[in-house]
């Protein structure tokens, strides 16, 4: 059977808002429309994909089935109309992790790429960035990655791009404010702030639970300037930031460089297994500038006797069989 586009947008549209009202307003069209065009392909297909009662919309077993097939098939359509239309459009990127400055990165490895167009979304954290990637309405993500639960990043693929030495970030009330360099280990006596909830930040509780920190407090994210303000405002905390990432002009705080080991924040791009990077020359084309990047930049040295990552990043620097394709 043909499919028809405009039907199964509207399907997945509906499967990912479960409200018909929200998926008509996001599509532009009225709700009536909606119904008839998720009908028409229940119609054709002859099966039904999304169930309506009293409680609200949900999926059909045949409706979690066709779901991600029905994602991929809109995806290649509009890489069809681009190719046809001999134009491309820019490399949408989702973007997560901002107080920790990931343009930076993002933008030394794009003006390394004449001509590459890219377009920086901000996202607002890795499950969120990583459900886009799976609809189809990015490109590409770039943060730090780390597994999600419950497979929620099952069909993605991530390149770990830079290692980034992390500083402590102490309030100059903090005892050790005078210290010229750390070991994380002195800090077991501090309390770990967050930038945001605890149970958001990966890396921050690894650092934690590996060097014996049991001390941790979450706080609500306005912003660089407002989180820097609150460990000023606090002797008795500490946390974490890339060694090198402009902080705002704030009194009350100073950066102290950690060694024996020094803790690296790992960057990946990540994007969709089934997106061919070969085929895909914008792609490529960025993946290729952060091998270079890489490269000129020393962003990828890692000595263990030296520094620490997270076991997951570690395991993430071992040579990949494709690693060739990616050389400069």
């Amino acid at each position: 059977m043909d499919l028809d586009l405009g039907q199964v947008r509207a399907f997945v549209v509906t499967a990912e808002e479960l409200h018909f009202g929200r998926a008509a307003a996001r599509l532009g069209i009225s709700q009536q429309g909606l119904s008839k065009r998720v009908a028409r392909l229940e119609a054709a297909l002859g099966v039904r994909l999304l169930e309506r009662d009293a409680r609200g919309v949900g999926l059909t077993g045949a409706g979690e089935r066709f779901l991600e097939p029905a994602r991929r098939v809109l995806v290649l359509g509009e890489r069809a109309v681009a190719a046809v239309r001999e134009t491309e459009r820019p490399l949408r990127i989702d973007v997560w992790g901002h107080l920790y400055a990931p343009m930076r990165t993002l933008a030394q490895a794009v003006d390394a790429a004449p001509g590459l167009e890219v377009e920086p979304v901000p996202g607002r954290d890795l499950p969120s960035v990583a459900a886009a990637l799976l609809r189809g309405e990015s490109d590409a993500g770039f943060g730090r990655v780390h597994a999600l639960p419950d497979g929620a990043d099952a069909g993605l693929t991530h390149r770990l791009v830079r290692l980034e030495p992390v500083d402590a970030l102490l309030s100059v009330n903090h005892p050790l404010a005078g210290r010229d360099a750390l070991s994380p280990a002195e800090l077991r006596g501090s309390v770990l702030r967050y930038p945001a909830a605890v149970d958001r930040l990966d890396f921050l509780t690894r650092f934690a639970t590996r060097f014996g920190i049991t001390g941790r407090v979450g706080s609500t994210n306005l912003g660089l300037e407002h989180f820097v303000d609150q460990v000023a405002a606090d002797p008795s905390c500490f946390s974490l930031v890339p060694a090198d990432s402009p902080l705002p002009d704030r009194p009350g705080v100073r950066t102290v460089p950690l060694t024996d080991p020094t803790p690296l924040y790992a960057w990946s791009l990540l994007w969709r297994i089934d997106r061919n990077v070969e085929q895909d020359g914008q792609l490529d084309c960025l993946l290729r500038a952060f091998t270079a990047e890489a490269a000129r930049s020393r962003w990828l040295e890692y000595d263990p006797a030296r520094d620490w990552l997270p076991d997951a990043d570690e395991a993430a620097l071992q040579p990949r069989t494709d690693e060739a394709t990616l050389q400069p």
